[in-house]
């Protein structure tokens, strides 16, 4: 890995990553840089985690041979045209910009650059995050390693084709949002049948997370494990029929395919060549 390494942009995601990078000894702080407009979060995060703060993106750029390009999907041009001189074929440019194609970014740069486009997703925030990697054709071994390794240290990463992108955030970059809805129904469901509320989050938020380490751990197929726990005629096969005729599974199968659909409608926005004069990107969307 070439340190050190620059963040453009340190919000929460960004900080999550420079924080799970030291946690698990990647990096030393003084090996991090970022670029970051707002005062407070920059004096905040040069406290907490001994990061150091550099005055601007072109600066930055000068600086970290290995980049990422952590700001709102909005602001990718206006921050691209700042440093688009400063970005070489020596540098590797990590970009964490929700929907933002690789071909998108490279219009705005002054040259060829290795780049690798990651979708993370918020439990990152609590180094449980799962992150899929697209690299560009420039991207090298080493580089794919060096993303990988950025990633793993907040949870796990898997390697895609870009064109994947879409469904990765169909899935695992909206998947948090269905998730906690379901912990909610659950919950909800508790409280219905008369448990208390604080009771009904224990038990719904610790059931969720024992299955979902449960499969983890054991690596069998979801329905085996479902399965063994459905004696016939029980009650766990009254209430999974209950699903069924709710459409559960197909209902999760068409979120997927809906919010995959709309990450493509997104993209699909920037194909047309950037005009440099004004940020092509007028309305953001989060993933």
């Amino acid at each position: 890995m070439q340190k050190p390494v620059g963040f453009i942009g340190a919000g929460n995601m960004g900080e999550a990553l420079m924080a799970g990078m030291i946690k698990s000894g990647l990096l030393f702080p003084q090996e991090i840089l970022f670029s970051e407009p707002r005062l407070d979060q920059r004096e905040r995060l040069q406290v907490k985690l001994g990061v150091k703060p550099v005055k601007d993106n072109p600066s930055l750029a000068s600086r970290a041979p290995t980049l990422i390009l952590a700001v709102k999907p909005q602001s990718v041009p206006e921050v691209l045209r700042e440093m688009a001189d400063q970005i070489t074929p020596s540098h590797l440019l990590i970009s964490i910009a929700a929907g933002v194609p690789l071909s998108y970014i490279q219009s705005y740069l002054t040259h060829p650059v290795r780049k690798i486009r990651v979708m993370p997703n918020t439990p990152a925030l609590i180094l449980q995050g799962a992150a899929a990697l697209a690299p560009s054709s420039e991207a090298t071994v080493d580089d794919l390693a060096t993303a990988r390794a950025i990633f793993d240290s907040v949870g796990k990463t898997v390697v895609v084709e870009e064109k994947l992108m879409d469904a990765v955030t169909g899935l695992s970059g909206s998947g948090p949002a269905y998730v906690f809805a379901f912990i909610e129904g659950l919950i909800s469901g508790g409280v219905k049948e008369g448990l208390s509320r604080d009771v009904a989050f224990a038990l719904a938020v610790q059931t969720v997370l024992g299955s979902a380490a449960m499969i983890s751990s054991t690596a069998e197929h979801p329905a085996i494990l479902r399965d063994k726990v459905s004696s016939p005629g029980g009650t766990t096969m009254a209430g999974l029929y209950a699903l069924e005729q709710g459409s559960f599974r197909a209902s999760l199968m068409t979120a997927v395919s809906a919010a995959t659909r709309r990450s493509r409608e997104l993209g699909q926005a920037l194909q047309t060549p950037p005009d440099h004069s004004s940020p092509p990107l007028s309305q953001g969307e989060k993933a």
